[in-house]
């Protein structure tokens, strides 16, 4: 495996940055404060080919890997981790879904304008009383006639209110089987679907996460993603590759947070000298640095073999699972590394700190990874 970048990954890297500095960093705090998600910003993304990363140049899309899709999100998210989720759960979600398992005349329908960010995307599959034990779903799909009538909500999605496609996974078949799941794409103005609470957050709060709502909802039995009842092996394969993207984005507010502590503790003096100098400082700067190369490692380890085509679940969840955890506790050093500054908004870390801690919650929990992680282990 070669971890260097490569050109694609440089550019892509320099580009984001670029944007970053002129489009995100000036407007940020606002958004954050109003709790206001920047659809414009995510729009012109997509003009830069960021919004359909993995998609095929003959879908409208980028035709790139996994690998640079990590340096992508990973890019973004240390400079702001909210941005970095919305364009990871449109990418690698809602896009990654059709991607993977549309056909051709699917794919030609909706993958455009989701890869130039026309259209924005959604997925849900989470519920009020169903969210690691996805197979308790009670949002139901019924056949009537040529169409399907859906009926119940989803929560905690990100782009519920904005987005103009979601790719959503319900019952079709006896509760908690596994096998009576499908998977479904339901268009913004459908009759019958609509959007429901926006969460008030506490972090992330540039990502918009509300409630999916279906009464009554027709959709075209067209609008079926593959074969009826492989929806739940569907969304975990989908979730496979979500993975390494919020191990992504999960390295880059590891990355930003640990960039600001560094050189802070370098213009910080106390007792004549740069924090920095004294031990306990640099021995906190030292388990950042190490932990972040080692999860970096982990991420273009599972992406490496995602782009090959291998079974890479164990790596995936590693991956997460590490990096995740890491997040947290590298913006909870950054904190400390600030003292009382880092306890305000006036500093960078006070953000990564919150935002943070949604990365060992979504696209599966630290406790779900260890499962994944301890079954693939066990039957090896």
């Amino acid at each position: 495996m070669d971890f260097s970048y490569s050109d694609t990954q440089k550019m892509i890297a320099e580009t984001v940055r670029d944007f970053g500095n002129n489009h995100i960093k000036p407007f940020m705090k606002g958004w954050d404060d109003r709790q206001e998600f920047p659809v414009q910003v995510l729009k012109a993304l997509g003009e830069l080919g960021l919004m359909g990363v993995l998609v095929p140049e003959e879908y409208g899309g980028s035709g790139l890997n996994y690998k640079e899709y990590v340096t992508a999100i990973d890019e973004i998210s240390q400079i702001d981790s909210s941005i970095g989720l919305s364009v990871a759960a449109h990418n690698s979600l809602c896009v990654g879904h059709i991607l993977e398992f549309a056909n051709d005349d699917q794919k030609r329908k909706w993958l455009p304008k989701l890869a130039s960010a026309v259209h924005i995307g959604a997925w849900g599959i989470t519920e009020h009383n169903s969210g690691s034990d996805a197979i308790g779903m009670n949002t139901t799909a019924v056949k009537e006639g040529r169409e399907w009538v859906l009926n119940g909500s989803k929560n905690f999605i990100t782009h519920a209110k904005s987005a103009d496609i979601a790719v959503v996974i319900v019952r079709t078949g006896n509760k908690s089987d596994s096998n009576g799941i499908s998977a479904f794409v339901v268009e913004k103005g459908t009759p019958g679907f609509s959007s429901g609470k926006k969460e008030d957050k506490l972090g992330m709060r540039a990502s918009e996460t509300a409630e999916l709502v279906f009464e009554d909802c027709r959709i075209p039995e067209d609008n079926l993603l593959g074969e009826m009842g492989a929806g739940f092996i569907q969304a975990m394969t989908v979730l496979d590759g979500g993975r390494i993207s919020i191990a992504a984005l999960s390295l880059g507010i590891s990355k930003g947070a640990y960039k600001a502590a560094l050189q802070y503790s370098k213009e910080r003096i106390q007792f004549g000298k740069p924090i920095c100098e004294h031990q306990a400082i640099a021995f906190k700067l030292a388990d950042m640095a190490t932990e972040i190369e080692a999860a970096e490692l982990l991420i273009y380890h599972a992406a490496d073999k995602k782009n090959k085509g291998h079974e890479m679940t164990k790596e995936g969840a590693m991956a997460k699972y590490f990096t995740s955890e890491l997040a947290v506790k590298v913006a909870s050093d950054a904190v400390q590394i600030f003292g009382g500054y880092g306890y305000t908004k006036d500093f960078p870390v006070e953000k990564f700190y919150r935002d943070a801690k949604l990365c060992t919650i979504g696209e599966g929990t630290s406790e779900i990874q260890k499962i994944v992680i301890s079954k693939s282990i066990l039957r090896d």
